[in-house]
């Protein structure tokens, strides 16, 4: 049942906000961008598309805010799991801060602080990372016991936590408040924005390649022409995609709600609260208590929402909403006394991982989407709105957006509704969980399988799954452990899972400290250093390149030079964008011709065979057919990655091994590394052979025919002499030999030369980005990659503060285990203490260094390049010459340096 919120609630709102179309004009016919939504999203980007010069008209159905905007709590923190996060989160509060300076218009920001109560030692370790990371942002915040939280809170009971941390840069904000003064900014500086304009379409066209972009949009007052839309529609962003032709979005709206208490005394002033044991939080809001929470079982609005849901709210369900009424009255005695003032429930947007949909639409060339914030739109919307106008005016955000990109997602997780409704009810149902390094999802599982997923399994597999593909993490003996259809938590009419064995093997990783599974993936990760090893990574991204202008666009798209006359070389190459950060890493195998065989097609001319990591393939690929798109080249990419299986045999007894499987020679004369070649195994048919890997060993990746991958494998077994091993063992392996791994070691705000990269990069000719590139090797750089090693023994993951001489110079973007070397290693970019000032080698080496890691600095041992194999004497076979030489050039690198996890 709906009911229109009270008079007094919604009067001011509208009051203010309505001025704002008087000063927009009459609509348009044409406009820069055209931005749909008039919420904190759409009246953020509008602000941020102004401040740069941007001609821009907002459209919004209704009135502003009137969608989830107004009845949202408007919480600000500031400490987030993530750099990208907390540095969004930083550009909103200083947007927010700043308006009424800026604009005479305040935005109702008030800076009141932040605490995360704590009841648990791994939720207290959780909060002391989150508090040394944030050092590395110049976030200020402390670990509290529970008598001082108390007293920096007295209306909290001591006895009903054990610790918290507190987070004073943290707030809130009024989103009509601040919606009208980012409107008044932007319409002050040429924009223009409409309340009462429903887009009836979005235009779309074909351009000279075929493909859809777009031409304008419908209103019913008329046509605006416009090449670029921003979908700001938030829980109806999915209609909006309608608008332009496509299926929808992965989102799911559903019902959250919060309550206003009576009027408290003493509580006015004190900081917010989160309490994530309890999955509720507090927002101070004058004399009240504003309280709500994720439940296990929220109202799921699985057939969407009415267009003309304006300011209105459902009925609060007590049935769902009191599970956090018991541990809100605990923690806060007062708020257990107080009488309830009024309560919100409201329609919000959900996605699959809990983040918004940001980026161009891969499908719609001019569409690009900013809306699905999961209840966090007031944090994040003006940090996101100022990456969202780089996006549109540069191409590409200025920070490394993969999380938040649409195109974290493929076509084939978007299209299934099963998948999407499974992980968005996970995501908001374990929104306030601890977020522990190795967790798994439950739901959304078995999307897609690879050829062997069975026999794996079988074979004692525990899978993980990255990008919807299930994979092997690690092998167990003597059972066999599947991954459990989700349950709902028992909710909705499922029955609860009785067989939790998948769970408990869960369970081990839920820890800050040495995963209880680490012995395990030792032993397989010592198997591929020692013996050999078989890991199953099909599910990499696998892409076929041809067409008359196959090789303009390679030469165009990566930094590696592919003109080169071997038509069986194997060549390792980034993949920029414009402003010179890498897009991708990834291999690339020169095919001149072929016999008509999936691993080798016929094609005219040059073609190129493209293996790319799996959990960024669909971005990869969308931005290889961007670049060809741009520039209007007569090329072809034909996605493969579901009809080629790999498997990959690793370590200094595969080539015995596999030479007992086929007539082919191997050795390094016959078959050098970073080359390819057709080749039969044990008589199942023809494969492509490549001799690379990413585990830094002498080894083979068989790219077979999806049909014959079950039949190679049993070959594989009869012969034997390996064990199966999976990807927890294979990431470390490539941790410790010092190859990269894309969106953690490298990421698109990384230039090839802060990374380490620059010898894949091409002096002669053009790619994209080059001119980037030829600067940074001319000027110098103003981070370095470099790794660093812990003889404490301490877990590194990622995100722990780097302080070089006692002064935070960097974080850890990779952390993981190095068996062979018995250390923690870790890869960081450190900058120069003085700023503006290049980083050398010698000023790396210059330094002392420590690690943060659970609020204890541990002394690190900073090596330029990777201490094992620096000679690349491995990957030949070579074994008896292995000695450790860091300062070697290309030390640590060599065909596959990373990036294909």
């Amino acid at each position: 049942m709906l009911r229109v919120i009270n008079a007094y609630k919604s009067s001011f709102r509208i009051s203010v906000l309505q001025k704002r179309n008087a000063s927009g004009g009459s609509l348009p016919s044409q406009a820069d961008v055209v931005i749909i939504g008039g919420g904190i999203a759409g009246c953020s980007t509008l602000y941020q598309l102004a401040r740069r010069g941007i001609k821009a008209v907002l459209l919004e159905r209704a009135k502003f805010t009137s969608g989830t905007t107004w009845h949202t709590a408007g919480l600000v923190w500031s400490l987030r799991p993530h750099d990208v996060e907390i540095q969004l989160l930083a550009e909103s509060r200083k947007v927010y801060s700043g308006l009424e300076k800026e604009v005479g218009q305040a935005s109702g920001w008030i800076n009141n602080g932040g605490l995360f109560i704590s009841h648990t030692k791994v939720r207290t370790d959780e909060y002391t990372r989150l508090s040394s990371f944030g050092k590395a942002f110049g976030i200020e915040s402390e670990i509290l016991d529970a008598e001082e939280t108390a007293r920096r809170f007295p209306l909290l009971d001591p006895k009903a936590m054990q610790a918290s941390l507190l987070s004073k840069s943290d707030g809130t904000v009024d989103p009509a408040m601040a919606c009208a003064a980012l409107i008044k900014s932007a319409t002050s500086n040429g924009c223009q924005a409409f309340e009462s304009m429903p887009v009836l379409q979005i235009q779309t066209g074909a351009n000279l390649l075929g493909n859809m972009e777009v031409k304008g949009v419908v209103t019913a007052q008329g046509v605006i022409n416009t090449k670029c839309v921003i979908n700001c529609g938030g829980a109806w962003g999915g209609k909006i995609a309608k608008y332009g032709g496509l299926k929808g979005l992965p989102l799911l709206p559903m019902k959250h709600a919060y309550v206003v208490s009576e009027s408290i005394p003493g509580v006015r002033g004190m900081p917010n609260v989160r309490d994530h044991d309890g999955a509720f939080y507090f927002r101070i809001q004058g004399e009240s208590i504003c309280m709500g929470g994720y439940e296990g079982n929220p109202h799921i609005l699985e057939k969407g929402l009415p267009d003309n849901f304006e300011f209105q709210l459902y009925e609060l369900d007590w049935s769902v909403f009191s599970s956090h009424i018991e541990g809100a009255s605990k923690l806060c005695p007062a708020f257990a006394k107080s009488g309830i003032k009024s309560t919100v429930c409201g329609p919000e947007s959900f996605t699959p991982d809990h983040k918004p949909l940001m980026g161009e639409d891969p499908q719609l060339f001019g569409l690009y989407h900013n809306c699905a914030y999961n209840s966090a739109g007031m944090m994040y919307s003006p940090g996101c709105a100022n990456q969202m106008a780089d996006w549109v005016i540069k191409g590409r955000p200025s920070l490394p957006m993969f999380t938040f990109d649409i195109r974290r997602f493929s076509p084939t997780q978007i299209s299934n509704e099963k998948w999407l409704k499974e992980r968005s009810h996970e995501a908001y149902a374990r929104n306030y969980d601890v977020v522990c390094p190795h967790d798994e999802h439950l739901g959304g599982r078995n999307l897609q399988l690879a050829p062997l997923h069975d026999q794996l399994v079988n074979a004692g597999a525990i899978m993980q799954e990255r990008a919807g593909w299930e994979r092997p993490a690690f092998f167990i003996d003597g059972d066999v452990i599947p991954v459990p259809k989700y349950d709902y938590y028992g909710y909705y009419g499922h029955k609860k899972n009785t067989d939790k064995r998948y769970e408990h093997m869960l369970n081990g990783d839920h820890t800050f400290g040495f995963s209880k599974h680490h012995n395990k993936i030792g032993n397989e990760a010592m198997q591929c250093r020692n013996d050999a090893a078989l890991f199953d990574i099909s599910y990499y991204g696998k892409f076929y390149l041809t067409g008359p202008d196959a090789q303009k666009a390679a030469n165009l798209i990566f930094t590696s030079n592919l003109e080169i006359d071997q038509s069986d070389k194997i060549v390792y190459t980034c993949a920029l964008n414009e402003s010179g950060g890498v897009e991708a890493d990834l291999t690339v195998s020169i095919i001149d011709n072929g016999t008509g065989k999936l691993h080798e097609p016929i094609f005219k001319g040059r073609g190129f065979y493209i293996v790319s990591s799996g959990f960024s393939a669909y971005q990869t690929l969308t931005h290889m057919r961007k670049v060809i798109n741009s520039k209007g080249l007569k090329a072809n990419l034909t996605d493969v990655t579901t009809q080629i299986g790999i498997l990959s045999l690793q370590g200094p007894n595969s080539q015995v091994i596999l030479q007992k499987l086929t007539d082919s020679g191997l050795s390094n004369d016959a078959f050098p590394v970073s080359t390819h070649r057709p080749i039969s195994v044990g008589g199942v048919g023809p494969c492509r052979a490549l001799r690379v890997g990413w585990a830094g060993e002498l080894g083979w990746e068989l790219h077979i025919p999806a049909a014959n991958m079950a039949a190679t494998y049993d070959e594989l077994v009869k012969v034997g002499g390996w064990k199966h091993a999976g990807w927890r063992a294979l990431t470390s392996l490539s941790a410790e030999k010092g190859y990269h791994l894309w969106n953690a070691d490298v990421r698109a705000d990384d230039s090839p030369i802060e990374a380490g990269l620059g010898f894949t990069c091409r002096k002669d000719g053009y790619y994209i980005g080059k001119e980037h590139v030829d600067r940074i090797r001319t000027e110098g750089t103003m981070k370095k990659y470099a790794y660093f090693t812990l003889d404490e023994k301490t877990p590194l993951f990622g995100m722990e503060t780097v302080y070089r001489n006692g002064e935070v110079c960097g974080f850890v973007r990779r952390g993981d285990y190095a068996y062979y070397l018995d250390k923690s290693i870790g890869t960081a970019y450190v900058k120069h203490q003085e700023k503006d000032t290049p980083v050398t080698g010698a000023y790396l080496k210059e330094g002392e260094y420590e690690i943060d890691s659970l609020g204890v600095k541990y002394k690190a041992t900073l090596h330029l390049k990777s201490p094992f194999d620096a000679k690349n004497q491995r990957i030949l076979g070579n074994y008896e010459d292995t000695k450790t030489n860091p300062e070697d050039e290309h030390s640590g690198q060599n065909e596959r340096s990373g990036g294909c996890e």
